[in-house]
């Protein structure tokens, strides 16, 4: 088992449900809500998380096969807890960037040197604006 493997069941059994509650408070991470694939099961994973034009980016430091980012591409998408607020996401797109000129330079220097080079992508979700009787907001008077 490799070393990535090996930190990320470390994670998932121990880390993460210490400070699995505070992270996704702090700026540049959140916390990724989906349900498992098999098990129909709701679970939350501690993700770092930064954003690039529309763009939700979540690095995935122990690769592209972890069971989360499985469950959140067989959804079509997530919900992300991120500075005090959910996000809902959809379009799940997976890539792999080793330039990363694109991340903020302090994370590019950590994901480097853990070589981690893979990312998800999604957008938010446009929430339709709902009618109400009588709202003419926009409209210019008569």
């Amino acid at each position: 088992m490799s070393i990535q493997r090996r930190l990320a069941r470390f994670n998932r059994m121990f880390a993460n449900r210490i400070v699995g509650r505070v992270i996704p408070r702090l700026p540049g991470f959140g916390a990724v809500h989906h349900r498992g694939r098999r098990s129909g099961r709701e679970y939350r994973t501690p993700v770092k998380v930064f954003r690039r034009g529309d763009l939700y980016v979540l690095s995935l430091p122990y690769g592209s096969d972890s069971d989360w980012v499985k469950n959140v591409l067989a959804a079509g998408g997530c919900d992300l807890m991120t500075r005090g607020r959910r996000v809902p996401l959809v379009e799940p797109r997976l890539y792999v960037d080793d330039e990363q000129a694109e991340i903020p330079a302090l994370i590019r220097r950590v994901l480097i040197r853990i070589n981690a080079t893979d990312f998800l992508a999604l957008r938010p979700r446009e929430v339709p604006r709902i009618e109400v009787p009588g709202d003419h907001a926009g409209q210019a008077s008569e």
